[in-house]
């Protein structure tokens, strides 16, 4: 196993949860994570691969007793640099309920490498509560707005073979804490 950069993120119920940076043999955990937590979309896993890789420093990957169970990836749109954009969260059945998610996004906002962030956006289906409650939730953590917009219509954007995206856009973010301690 490769040396990696790390932090952890507490124990909860048991299981002590370590947040990192992926590399690219975590491509194929990320795939299955993915596969795993419906209603996700899959991506293939060349471009899990590319997010493991040329993404590293805009995702994270958390582990508990050496296994992927948690990941989130995104990035900072060229056209928008305040912005930090989600692209996905996955959290397996075994982990979840212990603020997991939350906790990842906010390890990826305090890395120096998002100094400047004013701004968090991801598109999430009307249907997905669980991925609403974890955005609903940030915003009412962080004291901030929530805007919601249509961004990639069904119609419009998917040619009918996917429903609409919604745009939440959160912000403008509080004060970041100092990074997590990097072991």
């Amino acid at each position: 196993m490769p040396p990696r950069a790390s932090a952890r993120s507490g124990r909860s119920k048991g299981q002590v949860f370590e947040l990192r940076k992926p590399v690219g043999t975590d491509g194929p955990a990320i795939t299955a994570l993915v596969a795993a937590c419906p209603p996700l979309d899959a991506n293939s896993a060349y471009c899990n691969l590319l997010q493991c890789t040329d993404f590293a420093d805009s995702c994270v990957v958390a582990e508990a007793d050496g296994r992927a169970v948690g990941w989130v990836s995104g990035y900072r749109p060229p056209s928008a640099p305040e912005t930090f954009f989600v692209w996905q969260v996955a959290v397996s059945a075994e982990a979840r309920g212990r603020r997991l998610a939350g906790r990842m996004i906010e390890a990826l906002l305090a890395r120096p490498d998002n100094a400047g962030v004013t701004h968090l956006t991801t598109t999430v289906t009307d249907d997905n509560r669980a991925s609403w409650a974890l955005f609903e939730g940030l915003a009412r953590q962080w004291g901030t707005a929530l805007e919601k917009s249509a961004r990639f219509g069904r119609d419009t954007h998917f040619a009918g073979a996917h429903a609409t995206e919604w745009q939440a856009r959160i912000g403008p973010l509080p004060a970041r804490r100092p990074p997590i301690e990097e072991n």
